[in-house]
């Protein structure tokens, strides 16, 4: 427990770990075979924020799984968030963070088919808390 009342969470154990590593290596070769770029963004190698499909793997005992999110190009997400920054009316946003939103849109719906036709079981997790990341749960029986 920290001194403002808060504890960090308990991490899982090596075994449960171990198989999420193995779920997240699997979930790679199953969008990299589908065409797509993929890396992931958990394994200390530098490629957090590249392009393409990036995933992660829940360390936390309490933890949900893998999870998989969409990156585009620094410049486009450059652009759109600077806008964000300065702010926008949400009601009608400029063309740019339109357009940022409605990639992430789609290639969520692409991940979520892409990887349940792959065999794997997928979800859709609350966007306020996990953005437009797919979670995947293991593979269906």
């Amino acid at each position: 427990m920290t001194g403002h009342g808060f504890g960090v969470p308990p991490k899982a154990p090596p075994d449960v770990i171990a198989a999420r590593d193995a779920l997240a290596d699997e979930v790679c070769r199953a969008l990299a075979r589908a065409g797509l770029p993929v890396h992931r963004g958990d394994s200390g190698g530098g490629t957090d924020g590249e392009p393409g499909a990036e995933a992660h793997v829940d360390p936390l005992a309490e933890g949900r799984g893998v999870f998989v999110n969409w990156n585009t190009d620094a410049e486009l997400k450059t652009a759109a968030l600077e806008l964000f920054a300065q702010g926008i009316d949400f009601a009608d946003p400029p063309p740019v963070v339109r357009h940022h939103e409605a990639v992430h849109d789609r290639m969520r719906g692409a991940l979520l088919g892409i990887l349940a036709s792959a065999g794997f079981q997928v979800e859709e997790p609350d966007r306020h808390t996990y953005g437009s990341a797919v979670h995947v749960t293991g593979l269906r029986p």
